[in-house]
This record gives structure tokens, C-alpha cells and sequence, in this order.
């Protein structure tokens, strides 16, 4: 499947991605269980041009990191709430989707191959880490934007802070 759509609880607000996701992170920061109400954000990435609103206007929140300073744009639909995607000051090209707002959340492919997670220095405790994926205790760049070396596990490993 190359195209798949998505949308809010109500309707009024639908969107399609055009392919699959570059990436997928799964983020256990602060912001995405709080913007989430769970344990972690399953975030698929798009290129911007492959990614587009089909129906409605959704409404953007305008939020600053805690970590980078930058603006994370959040657009929500104004009459449900849902949150659908995310847009990035630091990332400008890019667009990372809310995936259990997919019409099929499993439509998209999560591999070690094209996943990460990210911030399991704030996962929640009895978190499952699954093995051989790139993990990284907070974020996966520097502020320049060079990579941090991941750690991959060879087993599951659970999260035990806290």
C-alpha cells in the first residue's frame, strides 16, 4: 500500500501520506506521553511533499522544546481535539504523523531496519525495549544536527527507572 489516509475521532479533518514513512520513532519523551496520554509517541516521518490534508482545516498549537528551544507545531482538529501531526522548526522538511490516527495504524512498516527510539532516559518504568533497534537515551542528533551513536540491545530489555 503506497497511499493511506487518516483523520480525527469526528471526521472533519482527514489527511493521506503518498508513501511510506523515511523513518519511524518512537519517542518516550516528556511532551509525547503527555501529548499522547501513553507511554510513548509511534511516530512515522514523511517527507513533506508526501504527505497532505485532504479534508478540513486542522487548528496548530505552537510549542517550544524543553530540549532543543526550537517550535513543534501540533495540528489538531478544533471540534474533537485529536491531534494528527507534527511539523518542526528544526526539521523543516519533514512532517511525523500521530500513527494510531491512521484509518490502519499498521499499514506502515516498523523494522529495526527504519526505526529508532528515542528518550528512554524518561521512558516509563515496565516499558519493553525491543532488540536490535537503534536506541538512544534522548535524542537520536546534537544540535548541529551530527548523529549520536545508538545502543542496540540484542535482547528485550524492559525499563526499570524510577
Amino acid at each position: 500500500m503506497t497511499n493511506a489516509q487518516g483523520g480525527c475521532l469526528c471526521g472533519n479533518v482527514r489527511y493521506e501520506a503518498g508513501k511510506q514513512p523515511t523513518r519511524v520513532t518512537v519517542c518516550h519523551c516528556k511532551f509525547c506521553q503527555r501529548a499522547t496520554g501513553g507511554a510513548y509517541l509511534v511516530e512515522p516521518i514523511f517527507n513533506a511533499q508526501d504527505f497532505q490534508v485532504i479534508k478540513g482545516s486542522p487548528k496548530k498549537y505552537v510549542h517550544t522544546s524543553e530540549g532543543s528551544g526550537k517550535e513543534v507545531f501540533i495540528y489538531f482538529c478544533d471540534t474533537c481535539g485529536t491531534k494528527l501531526f507534527l511539523t518542526f522548526e528544526r526539521f523543516a522538511d519533514v512532517v511525523g504523523v500521530y500513527g494510531g490516527t491512521f484509518d490502519d495504524p499498521n499499514w506502515f512498516d516498523l523494522t529495526p531496519e527504519n526505526s529508532k527510539q528515542i528518550f528512554l532516559g524518561v521512558a516509563q518504568r515496565g516499558t519493553v525495549i525491543p532488540p536490535h533497534v537503534n536506541t538512544f537515551i534522548g535524542h537520536a542528533t546534537r544540535e548541529d544536527g551530527s548523529p549520536i551513536t545508538p545502543t542496540v540491545f540484542d535482547t528485550p530489555q524492559v525499563i526499570k527507572q524510577r
